[in-house]
């Protein structure tokens, strides 16, 4: 078979060599090829206070306790950061025993619905189900909204960094943007 050059390269039908993780670097295969994910926590009023940087592929579950492990807000006095929120609101995808039971070990409230195969085994073992506030769930989109306002930077809606650590810079960045007034963060740099 004739190459362009004589160089080789991949073959037509895709039976080159397979490609592994991206180790290091917040890269994970997922649909559409490669992709990072941002877990995010913030407070209600749309600030992020922690946030880790994964690769596509990783479960929402897995980075809950990472993140909320260092959230700390300083308080108007002297002491430490609170670590502890009085709740937390989340989509389904943190929806998991193993949340729940971290949440309740530390006497943090959970305003996280259910999924139905959750809701399901209970309900034929005669149990009772957790009740939604859904008053407080209504406020989840605070973490859309902030979200939202990080994507702005097109370089963080499009992860132009190749490497983790100038990525996590970029959001660190955005993030203190955040937390700017709206006079000094709206001016041009």
């Amino acid at each position: 078979m004739c190459r362009l050059h004589g160089r080789a390269g991949p073959s037509a039908r895709g039976q080159g060599p397979k490609r592994g993780p991206w180790t290091g670097e917040a890269l994970g295969r997922f649909r559409g090829g490669l992709s990072t994910k941002i877990h995010l926590a913030c407070d209600g009023q749309g600030r992020p206070l922690a946030f880790t940087i994964t690769g596509g592929n990783v479960n929402d579950c897995a980075q809950f306790e990472p993140v909320t492990a260092r959230v700390g807000v300083k308080g108007p006095g002297p002491g430490r950061p609170r670590s502890r929120p009085d709740r937390v609101a989340g989509d389904k995808g943190y929806s998991s025993r193993k949340i729940r039971v971290h949440l309740r070990k530390r006497g943090i409230g959970c305003v996280t619905p259910e999924r139905t195969a959750q809701i399901d085994g209970p309900r034929r073992r005669s149990e009772t189900l957790c009740r939604l506030d859904r008053a407080a769930y209504r406020r989840r989109n605070v973490v859309e909204r902030c979200f939202d306002r990080l994507k702005q930077n097109r370089a963080l809606a499009t992860r132009y960094d190749k490497r983790a650590r100038h990525h996590q810079a970029l959001v660190t960045l955005a993030c203190l943007r955040l937390w700017l007034p709206t006079d000094i963060a709206d001016t041009p740099w």
